[in-house]
């Protein structure tokens, strides 16, 4: 097969997996540091199959032939049942992002729609920290590490259902005086799409998450929020996502979106009486009147303007 010029790897380096993590570099410079790990995680995968399927070495040697292979391979796996749709299709994305900047063009793409299918936004896997205890080992390593605002900001999104933003920014001091005197907490910063500078976003508050805002408060000490001093939001987001995932790396939590899903299924259950359709095979044990209150109420409390996103949360419905 003939090469493109560029040098081996485009010039990135010699070794594919080495050549990629240099592109995602000069792509996202000093940050993105979870995104970056992403796709380099992802785009290994890629240089297996390369290797083990084809042979190839040098990325100059990838043709659409190449990456039509790979798209029949990922949809045999998803078929198989052996990976989700979401991650195929996050793989085939990571491809289409590392070759777009070894290349520097987009003359080499491919479409994760089109080799694996439409996701799925109804969520199947049971939110591993529904049970509390799940989250004992990460936060044990966390303290070790001396990450106590971490370790906050995970407490924040379990205990109320944040997002790691919402979690970040909350003034903890003024959302004391809010539940010591109302018994709820306002949520306003961090917001997605800004909604909580225009309605309020009132979150009840249990003895747990009372004793959990006093000794955030007293760690956020003289801030305005858990940011570190001399850390901007975007510095603190790489760091803190960098943190948690070594800290769960050897769990079944994925993501910050786990705590949420949780406390998701915890209000559902404590509104219905019912698990979650999630925890019981994607089948509505409760009836549907119960079911559709109880997701308006959670959408408003984790912050959704539309109770169908709920699905991702809570699993189907029907």
């Amino acid at each position: 097969m003939s090469k493109v010029g560029g040098g081996r790897n485009f010039g990135y380096g010699k070794k594919l997996t080495w050549a990629a993590k240099n592109a995602l570099n000069d792509r996202y410079g000093d940050g993105h540091f979870s995104t970056r790990a992403s796709h380099k995680l992802r785009w290994k995968i890629f240089v297996d199959f390369l290797k083990s399927e084809r042979g190839i070495k040098d990325a100059r040697d990838i043709d659409m032939t190449v990456l039509e292979q790979y798209g029949k391979h990922l949809r045999c796996e998803v078929q198989s049942q052996k990976m989700t749709v979401t991650y195929a299709q996050n793989i085939l994305s990571t491809v289409n992002v590392v070759l777009g900047t070894m290349r520097k063009d987009t003359v080499l793409r491919t479409s994760p729609v089109q080799w694996v299918g439409e996701r799925s936004a109804v969520r199947t896997d049971v939110p591993r920290t529904i049970d509390r205890g799940a989250l004992m080992t990460p936060i044990h390593w966390l303290k070790g590490k001396d990450e106590e605002r971490v370790v906050a900001v995970v407490s924040l999104c379990r205990e109320y259902g944040l997002r790691f933003k919402e979690a970040s920014l909350l003034n903890a001091r003024t959302a004391l005086r809010q539940a010591n005197a109302q018994g709820r907490i306002n949520i306003t910063e961090g917001t997605k799409g800004g909604r909580g500078k225009r309605a309020d976003r009132w979150v009840q508050v249990t003895p747990e998450g009372l004793s959990l805002l006093q000794d955030v408060s007293t760690l956020q000490g003289r801030g305005k929020n858990l940011l570190p001093e001399r850390h901007n939001y975007k510095q603190w987001r790489d760091h803190a996502y960098s943190q948690w995932r070594l800290a769960t790396q050897k769990t079944d939590i994925r993501g910050f979106h786990d705590l949420r899903a949780a406390y998701a299924c915890e209000q559902y259950q404590q509104m219905t009486g019912s698990p979650a359709p999630v925890l019981t095979g994607n089948r509505r044990t409760t009836d549907r009147p119960s079911d559709q209150k109880a997701r308006a109420i959670i959408a408003a409390l984790l912050g959704h303007g539309r109770p169908q996103v709920l699905s991702a949360y809570l699993g189907s419905a029907r």
